[in-house]
């Protein structure tokens, strides 16, 4: 009874779609301020995410994700990578059923505002 609402139809993600999972995932680990710029020279400007801190590329349905992250003060920088690295591979790969090749975490500055 089931089959009979099968659709023969298929489904296509934007890659924006990609970016708002990995910078939405990354933002809710502990530990995170918020997102850097990816740096970079002209050739940023055509890079897909490179205004909000994150990456990516996808080949052979394999995703490659790159994130340019502030964290907060006083947090261990090993332990917040990890986190990332596993929270934002999870969220692709059970949202979108991708296989995530690589997160390499950028940290770019830790965010001392809180303790002046």
């Amino acid at each position: 009874m089931a089959d009979e609402y099968r659709s023969s139809g298929k489904t296509t993600l934007a890659p924006e779609v990609l970016l708002t999972i990995a910078r939405m995932s990354a933002l809710s680990v502990e530990g995170v301020s918020h997102l850097a710029q990816v740096p970079g020279g002209v050739d940023r400007l055509f890079r897909r995410g490179a205004e909000n801190g994150v990456q990516m590329t996808v080949e052979d349905g394999i995703v490659y994700i790159e994130l340019y992250v502030v964290l907060k003060s006083d947090v261990n920088v090993r332990e917040v990578s990890r986190n990332l690295q596993a929270r934002v591979a999870r969220a692709i790969s059970e949202m979108v059923g991708l296989e995530v090749g690589h997160v390499n975490i950028h940290i770019e500055d830790i965010d001392y505002k809180g303790n002046e």
